[in-house]
Order: structure tokens, then C-alpha cells, then sequence
């Protein structure tokens, strides 16, 4: 594994607990277990049908609050935001509920 992904690799273990409030990981795991939201493999978390105005606009907060984060570790890293997200997409999905929807690059949904 190249020095930078596993820099990269092993701040995201610290890091990923920053990513929502506590209140937020909760709903989060609410939503995601019963398959509101999703997570998808750039990192990022997504608003699936049904899901009510409140989801929505807690996805969007979790989400400008990962963007952020991986501005700041790409920029640290040396590497695109794209790269930390997809690393993040894995911690994510390793912690997430089962029963999470998640989606893959190739643009297919399956389930923790």
C-alpha cells in the first residue's frame, strides 16, 4: 500500500467518528438500517425514495460536513477528495447498520 493511502488510511480510523454529532449518528443509523439513506462508494450518503424532508436535510448536513473533512485530508495527502472519499466509503460501510443500502461504483445497490 503506498505511504500516502496508508496515512490517509489510518487518519480516517480516527476521524470517522467526527463525521456526524452524536445525535446525527443515530438518525443516521436509524435511517440507514431501515433503507431511507444509503451510502455510496465515493463516501458520500444518499436520500432514497421515501425518505422524508428531515432525511433529506440531514443527509445534506453529513454530507457538506464529510466534503469537508475530505478537502482537508486530500489536501493533506496529496491526493483528490475523490481518494479519501472512496477510502472513507469503506470505514463507513464497515460501521454502518446492517441492512444499509449502499451503492457501488458500477452504479448498483446492495445491502450490508
Amino acid at each position: 500500500m503506498p505511504k500516502k493511502w496508508f496515512a490517509v488510511l489510518a487518519s480516517l480510523v480516527l476521524i470517522v467518528g467526527l463525521t456526524s454529532a452524536p445525535a446525527e449518528a443515530q438518525s443516521l443509523d436509524q435511517l440507514r438500517a431501515s433503507g431511507v439513506v444509503g451510502e455510496r462508494f465515493d463516501g458520500y450518503a444518499e436520500a432514497l425514495g421515501g425518505a422524508s424532508g428531515q432525511a433529506r436535510a440531514l443527509v445534506s448536513q453529513v454530507n457538506a460536513k464529510r466534503r469537508r473533512l475530505y478537502e482537508q485530508r486530500a489536501a493533506e495527502q496529496r491526493v483528490s477528495t475523490g481518494q479519501v472519499g472512496r477510502v472513507f466509503a469503506q470505514q463507513i460501510m464497515q460501521r454502518a447498520p446492517r441492512g444499509t443500502p449502499f451503492l457501488t461504483e458500477s452504479g448498483r445497490w446492495t445491502r450490508k
